[in-house]
């Protein structure tokens, strides 16, 4: 699932799309944070994208702005979310991921990393993880 379609999915209003939205993030993160280390880390914008929302709603969080999120704030999202957008960014930035190799092809890796490190940092460190 590409990021705007996940941002898209995750703007819905009522019970079931609140219900729906956490389950397209848990699985977004979970295809992510449960690739195997000798395993290569395909994709993982989606789960970037998903970190970014879960942390948004994180004390220090900054707000996602971009034309393919979700155009209205979103309802609280589960904290136990939380630790598996951590587990999902650290299998992002392990070796065999290739979010990591397309950054460091393109000479940004360090840029990319300390932008990942501030999102873990907010992820981690807010409460209920």
């Amino acid at each position: 699932m590409d990021p705007r379609r996940a941002g898209g999915q995750a703007a819905g209003a009522g019970p079931a799309d609140r219900l729906r939205r956490t389950r397209v993030l848990r699985a977004v993160l979970a295809a992510a944070a449960d690739t195997g280390p000798e395993d290569y880390a395909d994709g993982g914008e989606p789960a970037v994208a998903a970190a970014a929302l879960i942390a948004a709603q994180c004390p220090g969080g900054e707000p996602v702005t971009t034309p393919y999120g979700p155009k209205k704030p979103l309802p609280p999202l589960p904290a136990d979310l939380r630790p598996l957008a951590v587990r999902a960014l650290d299998r992002l930035t392990a070796e065999n991921a290739e979010p990591l190799d397309l950054w460091a092809d393109a000479g940004a890796d360090q840029e990319w990393l300390a932008g990942i490190a501030a999102l873990r940092a907010v992820l981690a460190g807010a409460p209920g993880e």
